[in-house]
């Protein structure tokens, strides 16, 4: 009986662990690796055909985003996941398969131009087709009996819509371990969701460390906040642009816009218009309106049944084609535009950002964690200028971060969801943070007298007897690229993660031109050279 780690290993992204019992094969979570963390989403460090199971924590891309993908490598088992969890995993699945084909296709255009191959996407609409034919739903606190030998449970992380901690009781050679994998762990009071449900007993716990380092800030009233933002930018000509993602953030900004519009909290523009220009958005957006007892706060479940909808308002509106989304930066009117990508590494969102940032009037609007290269952080940390569409753009908007509004737990939170297991588990494995975030909490956990453990990507270990048996890939391996003493945002200044992009820039070149003629990329290679050559001196 083995765990191995192939993904969020002092990483925020990709989340992915393996149990093997009996012989058979059980990914936790298979997403996508995104920014920084990026090593290569197109191989998995194991064989997909066999993998016998897949449980899905909840339906943030992350987490599922490399199902289509596995199986089309070959992967034919069970995803198992909660029931509002498959409904959202199969519309971003979908999308997340309609980016992939866009890019190839766009790539391809380029490079017939200059002799290339085509470029084929990582996945296709088909793919993801596939893996939605081999989902099922379950509902939380069911058991399922996944195999011989493997039960398991599905536990309110209120995280998102159907999110969930894994409660897995495995027996091998009669032996039983239980383990508890927390996905993402919510934080408290947001609308709509539950608080987090809290679970009493492990043997081993596999923990999320995102926000592992520090506290959300503390806001009496979000309405009355975000009321102010809306206001006074309104007013003075710009626009409030709110990078979101689709599933969970969006319907989450939604639901405090209607309070701001029910209060009548802005006073200058009070019918302000509110656009989601996201047709992933406004499809995810629709399971709101349906039955959410079980999943929902009762309060807000009944009033759904009841027939209120707590996520419409006056001057709303939803944006399906590019035509209306190009609309929207030209017709002059102030307005709250909610777009994504969340991190801003791909989507619509780039396009508002390219209109709209360079403006002193606008404001951009942060709601959630932004992983370390993506360009969320580097707005964040400050940059002066950025590069978006080939065309340098300056940062003179107004940039607000609001993390109280993150889906995650903070440090007290964590804490608190961890203290809730009567007798400390046997080991604690801290994944899903950014690398010193990771490695601090787990420190402070062991100051606690938890035994914790932050293990390295494709690291083992036997659950029976008790011990690591391959220590895994280093980070300074996994990213040879990185400095020794690679910090988080607090360490690292705006124009390092400028050059840490610049780096992934320079591999996609590369990978482009494969296949070029040795004039050509011999000269690009004398270049590069030479300019590392001027700046290594």
């Amino acid at each position: 009986m083995n765990l191995t780690f192939y993904g969020a290993d002092k990483e925020v992204t990709g989340s992915c662990h393996c149990l093997t019992v009996n012989g058979r094969h059980i990914l936790i979570d298979c997403g996508m690796q995104q920014g920084e963390d990026e090593t290569n989403n197109w191989e998995f460090p194991f064989h997909a055909n066999l993998v016998d199971y897949v449980l899905i924590t909840h339906a943030h891309i992350d987490h599922s985003g490399r199902l289509p993908l596995l199986v089309k490598q070959g992967f034919q088992g069970k995803i198992i996941a909660t029931s509002k969890t498959t409904y959202l995993m199969q519309i971003m699945l979908r999308d997340s398969a309609h980016i992939q084909e866009m890019d190839a296709a766009q790539a391809t255009r380029k490079g017939r131009r200059a002799g290339r191959q085509p470029k084929q996407p990582m996945y296709t609409l088909d793919d993801a087709d596939a893996a939605i034919q081999l989902m099922e739903s379950c509902e939380y606190g069911e058991i399922v009996d996944v195999c011989p030998g493997v039960r398991a449970r599905f536990v309110d992380a209120g995280h998102l819509l159907g999110s969930s901690s894994i409660e897995i009781w495995a027996t091998e050679d009669d032996v039983t371990r239980k383990l508890v994998f927390s996905g993402d762990i919510g934080n408290k009071q947001q609308p709509i969701i539950r608080d987090p449900q809290y679970i009493k007993e492990a043997d081993y716990v596999v923990m999320e460390s995102t926000y592992g380092d520090r506290e959300h800030e503390e806001v009496e009233n979000y309405p009355e906040v975000i009321a102010k933002i809306i206001d006074n930018t309104l007013a003075n000509g710009g626009n409030v642009v709110i990078p979101s993602f689709a599933v969970g953030r969006t319907q989450e900004l939604l639901y405090f816009i209607r309070q701001i519009k029910e209060q009548h909290l802005t006073l200058q523009c009070p019918n302000f218009p509110v656009y989601v220009d996201s047709p992933l958005a406004a499809e995810a957006t629709a399971i709101y309106s349906g039955d959410l007892h079980g999943y929902a706060d009762e309060e807000t479940a009944d009033l759904i049944m009841d027939g209120f909808d707590p996520l419409q308002f006056p001057n709303l509106n939803i944006t399906a084609s590019v035509e209306e989304s190009k609309a929207l930066n030209a017709d002059g009117v102030p307005k709250v535009i909610i777009s994504s990508s969340g991190m801003c590494e791909a989507g619509r969102i780039r396009h508002h950002l390219k209109h709209n940032l360079w403006r002193p009037e606008c404001s951009i609007v942060f709601v959630g964690f932004q992983a370390a290269g993506t360009l969320g952080r580097m707005l964040l940390d400050g940059v002066d200028n950025v590069k978006l569409f080939g065309e340098q753009i300056a940062v003179k908007a107004h940039i607000y971060n609001f993390r109280a509004l993150s889906g995650h737990a903070d440090h007290s939170g964590l804490l608190e969801w961890l203290g809730a297991f009567q007798n400390k588990p046997k080991k604690i494995f801290v994944v899903h943070g950014e690398r010193t975030c990771c490695e601090g909490f787990t420190a402070e956990l062991c100051t606690k007298g938890y035994d914790a453990f932050a293990p390295n990507f494709q690291a083992n270990y036997d659950l029976i007897a008790g011990r690591l048996t391959d220590e895994g890939i280093t980070p300074e391996k996994l990213h040879p690229a990185r400095p020794s003493n690679y910090k988080n945002e607090k360490y690292y200044s705006p124009a390092y993660a400028r050059l840490l992009q610049a780096q992934k820039r320079l591999e996609q070149v590369v990978q482009h031109n494969e296949g070029g003629t040795n004039k050509d990329l011999g000269r690009f290679a004398d270049q590069i050279l030479s300019m590392c050559d001027k700046w290594d001196r």
